[in-house]
């Protein structure tokens, strides 16, 4: 009579070993799959355009705001190192090209500052965001 008490018992153990296995991958299928937004760290109001066509890849997003400051990656950059950052960020993925996301009322030089660095940088595509 003791014996099939305790195989009773036996029985009630759940294995949770399996269940946890695939919420596991699921974690690491998720987290593989997930596609990252990139952020330039402010806000700026975009020219706007009638030809604008979307760019699928982009390694690198810079921000000029109206007062001329240089964002890159949420932080504000210094003007003489646009390039080292821009070299940098577009080694992680050379496929990408640069969006430089320049406020209606930035200087062009700044702009052409940016532009002069991607070129510097080695990069082919480069774009200047528009709002439709």
């Amino acid at each position: 009579m003791a014996r099939s008490r305790f195989v009773r018992e036996e029985q009630l153990d759940i294995n949770l070993t399996p269940m946890l296995d695939v919420v596991f991958i699921m974690l690491i299928f998720f987290i593989v799959t997930a596609t990252f937004l990139k952020q330039a760290g402010i806000e700026v109001l975009r020219p706007e355009a009638l030809t604008a066509v979307q760019k699928p890849t982009v390694s690198v997003l810079v921000a000029i705001s109206k007062t001329g400051e240089i964002w890159i990656d949420k932080k504000r950059v210094d003007p003489t190192s646009v390039r080292a950052i821009i070299e940098s960020l577009h080694a992680e993925n050379p496929k990408g090209g640069l969006v430089v996301q320049a406020d209606r009322a930035a200087k062009a030089e700044v702009l052409l500052g940016v532009l002069e660095a991607a070129r510097g940088a080695g990069i082919t595509e480069v774009a200047v965001a528009t709002q439709e």
